[in-house]
């Protein structure tokens, strides 16, 4: 966990890392030690085979639970060949398709809710006629 430290070292603009939510690999005292002592609280569910006392209650796990949503934008991300070989040469080109991509996902997200709603309309007219 020693390459943990230079990454949290960088900050974009100057802001404070509160919470560090990780996976079970992070599940070290040490590690939760040296993070808190700069102010960080490491989120991470416990090994199955720990020994030692629980140090957190399951509260806060609720935030690792949604961590899901962002692995799942992760992978619909590198979906765009773009993207993942990062073909352009400016970083202002990159993050506009960036930001292209995740518009086009998120219309698709909003078009299936839609047309979910819209198929359990249809059921319930033609149920209407029915009765």
């Amino acid at each position: 966990m020693d390459l943990l430290h230079p990454l949290l070292d960088v900050t974009y603009k100057n802001t404070k890392i509160h919470r560090l939510v990780y996976d079970k690999a992070a599940d070290s005292d040490p590690l939760r030690d040296s993070l808190l002592s700069r102010g960080i609280d490491l989120i991470c569910p416990h090994r199955r085979n720990r020994k030692k006392v629980s140090r957190q209650d399951g509260r806060k796990l609720r935030r690792y639970t949604r961590r899901w949503k962002v692995k799942r934008t992760f992978a619909w991300l590198g979906n765009y060949r773009r993207l993942v070989v990062r073909w352009e040469r400016y970083l202002s080109t990159y993050r506009a398709f960036l930001l292209y991509c995740m518009h086009v996902n998120y219309v698709k997200e909003v078009m299936k809710q839609l047309l979910g709603f819209y198929i359990i309309f249809l059921k319930l007219g033609a149920l209407c006629k029915i009765l």
